[in-house]
């Protein structure tokens, strides 16, 4: 590694800034990231700059970042291109590395990068580091490959909870898998689940109308920038679950989808969820991609059954067939399958048949660490009134318990 000068000095001079705009450009991360402290600008400048600088589930930049840290390693990138891959420097005698220089020395100057944090202070957007409360536990399971940071819209709490279950399916999906897909994800959302997809048309569309509907969670992945709402018909659902769910991206604001950007955005869709259901899908699709990435990451993996005649059913069939997928006909199937691991397993049983702004106070509460009613609002989404009334409830019902200073615990 090299020396130790500043993360942000060294960003003001690739750019060019004055210290006046490198000024600005540290307001706005201090506005972007979750904590906000002054310690945490050098990760979270880190952060967001190698996720412009990358492309998603990029596995040497992975590698450098688990092993020297998101700052070493990006200063260590910085002066290695700047060097023109000067081989006395420490990596860049492999051939892996070199490439990798290559493909990030077009993007190192790119003023976009720039634009990406004024576009997400602009949208009250929240930056996401590894770290951070509201980072995935899960994406540890993706290793190397797993996300630089997430800019996130809406409620990022959503994205730690165990009981999530991710849908996938067709996007000219059948009104066969339209129905089963509304039933089996109202099913879990009354169970207290909360629902990933990928806003998509078809099948992601129904599974993040049908959470909506009854007042559910639902999260969904972008495959560009949270500032690009696509696809265009969706963009008033889109806007939907950033009010009321969560919008996530990995890529920078500003970042068109693409094939390849739709392709590794299956992979946190994949490693978010306890389990992935795809309900419909084709021989040769994104959903089954999204599959193989679940069972990789040791996922539970269900499909629903489909018609002998249908080529929507043709991918389901054939995981159902070859032992991929376990077979699924509804809600029950999917809560039966989850009862199985035990992180889970407490928190359905304590809390089925509850109502749903009742399982998702009782989630926001820890069992040791103690909260106040505003601290469970922030993590639950609910009003503060809401959420007085419903500790109330639980506490009548043991899964809460009073401390002292206004402060509950997980009954």
């Amino acid at each position: 590694m090299i020396g130790n000068r500043s993360l942000v000095d060294i960003m003001a001079d690739v750019h060019g800034l004055t210290s006046s705009e490198t000024a600005a450009v540290t307001a706005q991360l201090h506005a972007l990231h979750e904590s906000g402290r002054a310690e945490s600008i050098e990760p979270a400048l880190a952060a967001a700059w190698w996720s412009s600088l990358i492309e998603p589930g990029d596995g040497v930049a992975g590698s450098l970042v688990r092993q020297h840290g998101a700052v070493d390693a990006l200063r260590q990138v910085v002066v290695d291109i700047r060097a023109q891959h000067d081989s006395s420097r420490p990596g860049a005698q492999t051939s892996q590395y070199r490439e990798a220089l290559q493909r990030w020395s077009p993007r190192l100057g790119d003023r976009r990068f720039l634009d990406s944090l004024s576009s997400a202070a602009s949208l009250h957007a929240t930056l996401l580091i590894p770290g951070d409360a509201s980072w995935p536990a899960r994406f540890s399971d993706l290793a190397e490959h797993a996300p630089m940071c997430l800019w996130a819209l809406g409620r990022p709490a959503l994205l730690t909870r165990p009981r999530t279950i991710s849908i996938v399916g067709a996007r000219s999906a059948s009104s066969y898998g339209l129905e089963a897909c509304a039933e089996i994800v109202q099913g879990c959302v009354r169970h207290g689940f909360s629902m990933v997809s990928g806003g998509a048309y078809g099948i992601d569309r129904q599974a993040h109308r049908a959470a909506l509907s009854l007042q559910g969670d639902t999260v969904a992945v972008l495959a560009g920038g949270i500032d690009r709402l696509y696809p265009a018909g969706n963009e008033e659902l889109l806007r939907e679950i950033a009010d009321r769910g969560c919008l996530i991206a990995e890529q920078a604001p500003g970042t068109p989808p693409t094939r390849w950007r739709f392709l590794q955005r299956n992979r946190v869709i994949a490693a978010l969820g306890a389990m992935t259901v795809v309900v419909e899908a084709g021989r040769r699709s994104g959903a089954i991609n999204t599959v193989h990435h679940a069972a990789q990451l040791g996922r539970h993996v269900a499909a629903v059954p489909g018609s002998i005649f249908s080529a929507m059913s043709a991918g389901t069939n054939h995981l159902i067939r070859d032992g991929l997928a376990s077979l699924v006909t509804g809600a029950d199937d999917c809560l039966t399958m989850l009862t199985a691991q035990p992180e889970l397993e407490m928190a359905q049983v304590q809390t089925d048949g509850l109502r749903p702004e009742l399982v998702r106070v009782h989630d926001a509460l820890h069992p040791r660490q103690a909260l106040d009613v505003l601290g469970i609002a922030q993590l639950s989404g609910m009003p503060l009134t809401t959420v007085r009334s419903c500790l109330n409830e639980l506490e009548l019902l043991q899964l809460a318990c009073h401390r002292g200073g206004g402060a509950w615990l997980r009954g």
